[in-house]
């Protein structure tokens, strides 16, 4: 029964928001951020805000964390103010700041995440981790405005997105990441729900369609590492792998559009302004790297190098019933630099 309730009120708020956000297409996404904002601060009571906001310039804003966060007692280490510790209503206002912050189809993939927890802690009954659909946490630096520079977070496990607005526009939309586990949901009243499919189903796709000269070429002798959490810009190294000026025409469109399924999880105007990037930088200067294998179950990890952005994704981890290689991490980050720093 909690986990039906859970679904359900992911289910309304997902509906609601949804309705206000017709409403709002005629704006930008850095104007829709500040409205939203505005509207889920003035919800909070005096203590909460103190747990909810910091300075814009405080160190804390380049703090990310997309793993569990608690110690010893079980308790969060995390900054920031939870779902937990909010009434409907702020939930409310907390989830449409998300949705202020993500497409359509990004919105449901965040909330979509949030209540996987219900089927790990299911899973895992009384495990190490605390499993909480609750345990996300909503931050916000300096004051929203349309005008001013500020910025928010939303993060917990599997799930962290981080912005920058200055003057009404979005500076900065990274580290965006997303997990999933399980990327599959095997048993249960959901089962065959999968959150983050493009970014599995494309790659995989864009591998096999390479000749073996390709391969050579994209195939790496070992799994790429874990994204790097808790770091203001990746550290890529050099760009490894295929790159997009040796694919064909139909190998090229599947790597664009592999691009596009990480970008698109932004705001319209926001994706849009990534992608462009990538256009005007050219798809011929993108770099995929591709370890494993290709079937389910096997255990693989790509990487998407460009001039200015990298997607990194692994799924090399069991979930949390023993199914192999059911454990997605993805992430889109700027090689200058996330939180707009290398701006």
């Amino acid at each position: 029964m909690k986990l039906i309730r859970v679904l359900s009120v992911f289910s309304i708020l997902t509906v609601l928001a949804g309705v206000a956000y017709v409403g709002q297409q005629s704006d930008t996404s850095g104007v829709k951020m500040a409205d939203a904002a505005t509207k889920f601060l003035a919800t909070l009571t005096p203590e909460q805000k103190t747990k909810a906001t910091f300075d814009v310039d405080h160190k804390e804003r380049l703090n990310w964390f997309f793993t569990p966060r608690q110690d010893a007692n079980k308790k969060t280490t995390r900054k920031g103010l939870p779902l937990e510790e909010m009434s409907q209503d702020q939930r409310a206002a907390a989830l449409a700041l998300v949705r202020a912050g993500t497409s359509q189809e990004g919105y449901k993939k965040a909330t979509t995440i949030m209540s996987l927890e219900a089927i790990l802690r299911e899973l895992e009954k009384g495990g190490a981790m605390v499993r909480d659909p609750n345990w996300y946490f909503f931050t916000i630096f300096g004051e929203p405005s349309k005008t001013g520079k500020w910025g928010w977070r939303v993060e917990g496990h599997h799930l962290a997105l981080n912005f920058l607005i200055d003057g009404g526009r979005v500076v900065s939309a990274t580290p965006a990441f997303f997990g999933a586990n399980p990327a599959t949901v095997k048993a249960g009243p959901r089962k065959g729900l999968r959150t983050l499919p493009e970014a599995e189903d494309i790659a995989r796709e864009l591998f096999k369609s390479l000749d073996e000269d390709q391969k050579k070429a994209a195939l790496q002798s070992k799994a790429h590492p874990e994204v790097q959490e808790n770091k203001a810009a990746p550290s890529p190294g050099d760009p490894t792998g295929l790159a997009g000026a040796k694919m064909n025409e139909m190998q090229k469109q599947l790597l664009m559009k592999l691009i596009e399924s990480y970008a698109v999880r932004l705001p319209e105007d926001v994706a849009t302004a990534e992608i462009e990037a990538v256009k005007k930088d050219g798809i011929d200067s993108v770099h995929f790297a591709y370890f494993g294998g290709t079937e389910p179950g096997q255990a693989y990890t790509y990487r998407i190098h460009g001039p200015g952005f990298v997607a990194e994704f692994l799924n090399v981890q069991a979930d949390s019933a023993k199914n192999p290689a059911n454990h997605i991490h993805s992430a889109w980050r700027h090689i200058k630099g996330d939180f707009g720093v290398g701006n």
